[in-house]
């Protein structure tokens, strides 16, 4: 454990403009450094599958209608069950959506997301927190980084990433060692058996807070309103978890850029 204060939040990726949720955890954590010391730690889930993550809310410039914006993806499969960082963006994507954003977005964000490139939706996401200036002056610690993967503790509950009819899909690793995929409700599809390593695997949301710990060791954990319900807490009796300061619209897309 660090003798000076490791200031964690998570998040996984929450589309190409962040959610101001992740904009309050953001100004918790810098909130808790100027009070503590320490450092800032942004736990990126970008191992993540679920394409509702990056639904990006936005509000007409005029009237204040709500319009929901998202990626594009390469194919059904890949949309449905590729992790966040693996999921690639059609290069046609970034243009036509540009054509969109002078609706609901100033010139200079226009500009931010303009000058945003990357090949995958996490890669997309991450890169354009950084050029709002979101994450200045912190450390990123990415869930899909093999690195962090093959140092994070064995969990009992996991997904596997493995390859599938041409794509890497995320696959939940059941009873008796199982990789199936969920297509909705009680349908799943088993997958033929297939060794893997470490630097496939990450959590599910139960195991998540102890393997990120593992590699962490953050001594205070932000958690959002919907983390407070399903963190174990007592898995990490070390830490120090601190309710992000609350926020409106929370689920609608941030775009100041003045952070």
């Amino acid at each position: 454990m660090s003798d000076s204060p490791v200031i964690c939040f998570g998040q996984q990726p929450c589309g190409f403009f962040p959610k101001r949720f992740l904009v309050a955890k953001v100004r918790t954590a810098r909130r808790l450094q100027k009070e503590l010391g320490g450092e800032v730690v942004f736990f990126y889930h970008d191992s993540d599958h679920d394409p509702r993550e990056t639904r990006t809310i936005l509000r007409h410039r005029q009237t204040g209608a709500a319009a929901v914006l998202n990626f594009s993806f390469e194919n059904k499969l890949q949309r449905k069950f590729s992790p966040l960082y693996l999921k690639r963006i059609p290069a046609s994507w970034q243009a036509r959506t540009l054509l969109q954003l002078p609706n609901y977005v100033e010139a200079a964000a226009m500009a931010v997301f303009r000058g945003t490139a990357a090949a995958t939706v996490a890669d997309f996401c991450l890169e354009m927190y950084r050029r709002m200036g979101l994450l200045e002056g912190m450390r990123v610690a990415r869930s899909s980084e093999p690195g962090f993967r093959r140092a994070a503790c064995e969990v009992a509950e996991f997904y596997v990433d493995v390859p599938y009819e041409g794509e890497v899909v995320r696959a939940r690793c059941g009873e008796g060692g199982i990789l199936k995929l969920h297509e909705g409700g009680d349908s799943f599809v088993a997958l033929p058996p297939v060794a893997f390593t470490k630097e496939q695997v990450s959590p599910t949301r139960a195991s998540r807070l102890r393997w990120m710990q593992s590699c962490i060791h953050c001594t205070h954990y932000i958690a959002g309103a919907s983390e407070q319900e399903y963190l174990r807490q007592e898995e990490a009796p070390e830490i120090t978890f601190v309710a992000r300061d609350p926020i409106e619209h929370s689920d609608e897309a941030c775009t100041d850029l003045s952070f």
